[in-house]
C-alpha cells in the first residue's frame, strides 16, 4: 500500500512538472505581446520551464526505476540490473515514450539557455515541453487500447493533458505576476489586467476540450454505462475530480467578470493593491484546486474502472 501512494504522488510530481513547464511556455506565446517577452517577467516564465523541464529529468528516471522494480518482481532497487532497465526501454511503447520524454526536456533546457529570437523561444519551449507532457498518455489508461481504438484513446487522452497544461500553466504565469515584487509597478499590474483577459478565449478552448477529450475518455475506459461512478472507487473518484474542476471553473468566472475588470478599472485610478490582492488570492485558491485535480488524476491512474 506505501508503494501505491508513493506512485501516486510520483505521479502528481510529474503531472504537475510537465504541465506546469507547458502552460507556462504556451502562456509566453499566446498572452505576452512581442516586446513583452523581452522584458523580465518573461525572463522569469522562461527560467521556470527550464527549470521545470530539468526537474521532469530527474522524476522521470525517478519513474522508471520504480516501473522497472514493479515490473521485474524485485524486491528491493539494490536487485535491479541494466538487463531489466534495457528491456523496458527498447522493448515497450512505454520504455519508447520514457526516452522521448527526456530527449523533449533535454531540448527545452537547451532552448530556455540558448538566446536568440524571444517569439521563437517560446514557440519552441511549448513544443518540446508539449511533447514531454504528450508522452505521459503511455503511463495510464490511455494505452491500455489497441488499433483504432487505441489511437483514438491516446488522442484523447494527449488532448486531455494539454488543455490540462495550459490551464495550470496559465495559473502559475498569473501568480508570478501577481506576487512578483514589482507588481506596484502599473505597467507589470497592466500586463496581468491584460493577459487575464485576453485569455477568456484560450480558458473557453481549455474547457471545451477537456470536456470533450474527458467524455471520450470515461466512455473508453468505462465503457457507456455510468453504472460506475457511483459503484466503484474509480468512479467516485472520478465525481469528486469532477467537483473539482466546477469549483474552478466558478473561481475563474469570477475572475473573468468580477476580479479581472476591477483590475483594469484600477489602473485609471493608479489605486490597483487591492485589486491585485483579490485577484492573487482567487489564483491561489484556484491553483490550490488545481492541485487536487491532478492528485485525482494521478490516482484514478492506477485504478480500474471495473473495481477490480
Amino acid at each position: 500500500m506505501a508503494e501505491d501512494w508513493f506512485t501516486i504522488v510520483l505521479r502528481l510530481a510529474l503531472y504537475l512538472d510537465m504541465a506546469a513547464a507547458f502552460g507556462v511556455a504556451m502562456f509566453g506565446v499566446y498572452a505576452l505581446g512581442r516586446d513583452e517577452r523581452s522584458l523580465a517577467i518573461a525572463r522569469s516564465y522562461r527560467i521556470c520551464v527550464g527549470a521545470f523541464a530539468a526537474f521532469g529529468i530527474g522524476l522521470s528516471v525517478v519513474s522508471m526505476t520504480v516501473l522497472a522494480k514493479a515490473m521485474s518482481g524485485a524486491q528491493t532497487y539494490t536487485e535491479l540490473s541494466t538487463h531489466v532497465f534495457e528491456m523496458l526501454i527498447t522493448g515497450t511503447h512505454m520504455g519508447l515514450a520514457w526516452c522521448i520524454r527526456i530527449l523533449a526536456l533535454v531540448l527545452c533546457i537547451l532552448i530556455a539557455l540558448v538566446k536568440f529570437n524571444p517569439t521563437l523561444r517560446f514557440v519552441a519551449m511549448s513544443v518540446s515541453s508539449g511533447v514531454a507532457l504528450a508522452t505521459l498518455a503511455w503511463t495510464g489508461h490511455g494505452a491500455m487500447d489497441d488499433g483504432v481504438r487505441g489511437y483514438i484513446h491516446l488522442a484523447s487522452d494527449i488532448s486531455h493533458l494539454w488543455a490540462a497544461g495550459a490551464w495550470v500553466g496559465a495559473l502559475l504565469a498569473f501568480l508570478i505576476l501577481a506576487v512578483s515584487s514589482a507588481n506596484k509597478a502599473s505597467n507589470t499590474v497592466a500586463i496581468l489586467s491584460r493577459t487575464s483577459n485576453r485569455f477568456a478565449q484560450v480558458g473557453t478552448l481549455i474547457v471545451v476540450v477537456l470536456g470533450i477529450s474527458g467524455v471520450l475518455n470515461y466512455v473508453l475506459i468505462a465503457g457507456p454505462s455510468l453504472d460506475p461512478l457511483v459503484s466503484t472507487l474509480y468512479g467516485q473518484l472520478l465525481l469528486g475530480k469532477l467537483l473539482l474542476v466546477l469549483g474552478m471553473l466558478a473561481l475563474a468566472s469570477a475572475n473573468r467578470f468580477r476580479l479581472s475588470p476591477s483590475l483594469e478599472a484600477s489602473l485609471t485610478s493608479g489605486n490597483h493593491a487591492q485589486a491585485v490582492a483579490k485577484l492573487r488570492q482567487s489564483l491561489f485558491m484556484e491553483a490550490t484546486l488545481a492541485v487536487l485535480v491532478l492528485a485525482s488524476v494521478a490516482w484514478l491512474g492506477i485504478l480500474s474502472p471495473k473495481g477490480i
